[in-house]
């Protein structure tokens, strides 16, 4: 029998991940995980990073991260981002021992739910997690390509100012398109943090301070690209999409984007500052050669889920699991 250990991954350990993950997904996601375990030292009380050591060497690895009031829910929850073990140590029930360490950390932390996602193309990965007591949860995800989104003024608009700007673009480029909107968008800045979580509050009635400082911190300096954006009339923030870009997140390893979160301050909502700071996001994404963006929505957030449609949104390949802690 060969002696196992679990222990915290450090430093030391980045090399070893590596090279299990692209052995194991065909991918090599360097800054991924460069970027998770860097943010795991940063703020280690919001991760949980377990190693396996088998024979004296790294044979497998679990990263959870806190996602706490994501989505306006109560009760502290996590995020299983990634879980690998070495192909030729297989078959030996290492998966579910770091599984099993991760919730162990978990309960200790608090948590109620630990939460991920799966490609509905991977039988196997179905039954690892549904041996493990994980279930459906009642969360889509939704997904759409980065491909433009033309803004047209309605009938009122142009009667009231004809020569104003015009936000299609006969020639298809979206950048041009958006230069000289009526409505401002700029990057997300930390500055920004109070008037966004203003504007949810505002919104959905909960106080969310700590799940959008996490994120904002996420966003802006643990992603990839900085593509996080808001919108401002008059020079106040009206509006905000905090998204990122993310090359392997839940072990998915196209170039895609997230989005985490948006809002529009009620007094300013029916202007179509929405379908701006979308059609700013994709446009951003696509020049930066990001193929697709994903969010997550409740199953029954009809409003939420209309806009998603109206925007271009439509359900993934994927399915979102939970296991309640």
């Amino acid at each position: 029998m060969t002696e196992v250990e679990l222990r915290p991954l450090t430093a030391e350990n980045l090399e070893a991940v590596i090279a299990i993950d692209k052995a194991t997904s065909g991918t090599s996601r360097r800054g991924y995980f460069e970027k998770r375990l860097a943010a795991a030292t940063e703020g280690p009380r919001d991760y949980v990073y377990v190693g396996l050591h088998a024979g004296g060497k790294l044979a497998g690895f679990a990263f959870a991260k806190l996602v706490s009031g994501e989505f306006g829910k109560s009760g502290a929850s996590a995020s299983l981002d990634a879980i690998g073990v070495d192909p030729e140590s297989s078959a030996r029930g290492y998966g579910h021992m770091l599984l099993e360490e991760i919730e162990k950390v978990l309960r200790h932390k608090g948590v109620a739910t630990l939460m991920s996602q799966i490609d509905w193309s991977q039988p196997k990965v179905h039954g690892f997690f549904a041996h493990a007591g994980f279930e459906l949860a009642s969360r889509l995800v939704l997904t759409r390509n980065t491909d433009e989104i033309v803004l047209e003024l309605d009938e009122e608009d142009l009667a009231e100012d004809p020569d104003g700007p015009d936000y299609s673009s006969p020639d298809g480029d979206a950048e041009n398109a958006l230069s000289h909107e009526r409505v401002p968008v700029r990057n997300m800045r930390e500055g920004d943090l109070d008037k966004i979580i203003a504007i949810d509050t505002a919104t959905t009635g909960i106080d969310r301070s700590a799940y959008f400082a996490r994120k904002q911190h996420e966003n802006l300096h643990q992603s990839g690209v900085q593509v996080s954006l808001v919108a401002e009339q008059d020079g106040f923030v009206v509006g905000f999409i905090m998204a990122r870009v993310d090359y392997g997140e839940f072990g998915h390893t196209s170039s895609e984007a997230v989005m985490d979160a948006l809002g529009v301050d009620p007094g300013f909502q029916g202007l179509g500052i929405g379908q701006v700071l979308m059609a700013k996001l994709m446009a951003s994404l696509n020049v930066l050669q990001v193929a697709s963006v994903r969010t997550e929505v409740d199953w029954d957030d009809t409003r939420l889920i209309e806009y998603f449609s109206a925007t271009g949104f439509a359900p993934a390949q994927r399915v979102t699991l939970r296991k309640l802690l």
